[in-house]
């Protein structure tokens, strides 16, 4: 998934890259340069999002979790997921309301859908959900709860 983000930002800096050039070089910039790039820049920063509740790279205040005892901390990593899942819902369902209401509009430089560029927020939110089931099922939502409690 990772992979695929790198390949959307590569893409997109070419894109970018290519209407620069065409403004200033050719004076003839591509009318669909902005969109494609604008297009490609959301769904990999959400699915980039996604990632992120997979490897566990999300945004997480450390200092408190580190402060209490392994007893606590994990009722805390659950909760924490189960928020991550239902910010993941949030997404799925009003994701796909916006996909919905959209999906007839189109984007008159690509001819593609206006739904299609919303497309990664519903997508994303159900991976989120399954990562943070996922997390929540292994039963140690860190990972490394058994070598803190060791080491304490």
């Amino acid at each position: 998934m990772l992979a695929a983000g790198a390949v959307g930002l590569i893409a997109m800096t070419a894109i970018i890259g290519y209407q620069v050039f065409g403004r200033y070089i050719l004076h003839a910039s591509p009318s669909w340069a902005e969109e494609a790039s604008l297009l490609l820049m959301i769904w990999y920063v959400f699915f980039a999002a996604a990632a992120g509740v997979h490897e566990q790279f999300h945004i997480r205040i450390t200092a408190l979790e580190n402060a209490v005892s392994p007893a606590i901390r994990r009722p805390m990593r659950w909760f924490v997921h189960g928020c991550v899942a239902l910010a993941g819902l949030s997404l799925a369902i009003w994701g796909s309301e916006l996909v919905r209401l959209t999906w007839d509009h189109e984007i008159p430089t690509l001819g593609l859908s206006r739904g299609f560029a919303y497309l990664p927020l519903p997508l994303s939110g159900v991976l989120m959900i399954l990562f943070s089931i996922e997390h929540l099922l292994r039963g140690d939502p860190a990972g490394d709860l058994d070598d803190e409690a060791s080491a304490d």
